[in-house]
């Protein structure tokens, strides 16, 4: 569906992370899921893009979305 870079920073147990990759999964997107409960060090790279510590946190290419945003998600998409 689309040549964009998408990364999504989840944990296992979050439910709008489940959520978040389920719909990119729905959408045929393709995307690198980063595990933050795994490594202090990629969770304080989320924390330092995203100024967030809650998860999911959704890069499309250089846009950040914080949370599983849907109408968000299907714009930057469609860019």
């Amino acid at each position: 569906m689309s040549d964009k870079k998408v990364v999504i920073y989840s944990t296992p147990t979050c439910p709008m992370c489940k959520r978040a990759k389920a719909y990119l999964t729905e959408k045929g997107i393709s995307y690198q899921d980063i595990d933050v409960a795994a490594s202090r060090e990629v969770a304080h790279e989320m924390v330092q893009k995203s100024g967030q510590m809650g998860v999911p946190v959704i890069l499309v290419d250089d846009e950040l979305v914080v949370g599983f945003n849907q109408p968000k998600l299907d714009e930057l998409m469609a860019k």
